[in-house]
């Protein structure tokens, strides 16, 4: 018997949308040398929330971003989302004090057998791995804990978590890994804050902004002065006022269907029958519409233009196994769904 191939929910949803896609992540195994910033961001976060559920202390949370963000004082990126994690975490060791719930279990990982729920047969090719944010205990019930960063929560936001398929799935292989009932989702959704460091002004644009000023004043004469850039104690000041307003947070708690557990699982049987021919014949047909599923071109649009070439692998991607999320200290970098 050939050896299992462990794959999760994110591989087959990716070979869902687009097989080509699938193909190059998870068989050819690239991915592209600059990381989107937005994923990266999400990691961290999620990071810092297994770290403050797990002990509660927020001087550990700011010291573990600190060290995420080394060249903050030259990278402007780093600084940015420096200032971001930092107000954002402090803004919710304050909001969330104490739980309603108790955590059983935080970054808990799991696999188990892909079957067929029609027969029970079970698959000789693939088998499923997968890893949570968190399991906690709520008024003698479990739910799953599903963080979320967001640029902005809406009812369309809230009305989507019903079709994220992925963690009701594992709630299913939770269950029978760990003998427990799962009765729903809490989704702990974080804003990500749109405000921007003041950058202050150059000496050109000071006075190209100083002349027009005189030019509309009537006495011939101003006295504007030279906008300096914003200092980070003032801006993390800003920053956190900002999360002290309503909807920075929220709780959102789905209640699992039964008849979900079936459908996903006779889905996820249907695509690795589907991924076994696409396989044997060496078939991975793109799925043009999915190019600019989020408005932006997929991670693997330059590759699939050039038609594969090898110099686009070489100055672009790297190698790197799949499935980093199941990593120990990696968290969950799915696409963004939401």
């Amino acid at each position: 018997m050939s050896e299992l191939m462990t794959t999760t929910y994110s591989m087959w949803r990716l070979f869902r949308n687009c097989r080509m896609a699938c193909k190059w992540r998870y068989i050819d195994e690239l991915v592209p040398l600059e990381r989107d910033p937005n994923l990266a961001f999400g990691s961290v976060i999620h990071d810092c929330l297994e770290c403050w559920h797990s002990e509660r202390e927020l001087a550990k949370v700011l010291d573990h971003i600190d060290r995420t963000y080394p060249n903050r004082a030259q990278d402007d990126h780093q600084q940015a989302d420096w200032h971001l994690a930092r107000a954002m975490m402090s803004a919710y060791a304050e909001h969330y004090p104490a739980e309603a719930f108790e955590v059983v279990a935080l970054e808990k990982t799991f696999e188990g057998p892909i079957v067929n729920p029609a027969t029970g047969a079970t698959s000789r090719s693939f088998i499923l791995a997968g890893k949570v944010d968190g399991i906690v205990r709520q008024d003698g019930q479990y739910f799953l804990l599903e963080h979320k960063t967001a640029s902005q929560i809406d009812a369309s936001y809230l009305e989507r978590l019903w079709t994220d398929f992925q963690i009701i799935l594992y709630a299913w292989y939770l269950e029978q890994t760990l003998g427990i009932t799962v009765s729903g989702i809490i989704y702990n959704v974080l804003v990500k804050a749109k405000l921007r460091q003041g950058k202050g002004e150059t000496e050109a644009e000071f006075e190209a902004r100083r002349a027009e000023l005189i030019a509309k004043s009537k006495t011939g004469k101003s006295s504007a002065k030279r906008k300096l850039p914003e200092d980070d104690d003032t801006f993390q000041q800003r920053l956190q006022e900002k999360y002290l307003e309503p909807g920075m947070f929220h709780r959102e708690v789905l209640y699992i269907s039964r008849d979900q557990f079936e459908e996903l699982r006779a889905e996820l049987w249907e695509l690795s029958k589907a991924m076994l021919d696409a396989r044997r014949r060496n078939i991975f047909y793109r799925n043009t519409s999915y190019c600019f599923q989020y408005g932006r071109p997929c991670a693997y649009f330059q590759l699939c233009r050039s038609g594969g070439n090898p110099n686009v692998i070489e100055n672009h991607f790297q190698r790197i196994a799949p499935h980093e999320e199941l990593r120990d200290g990696a968290g969950e970098d799915a696409a963004p769904v939401f």
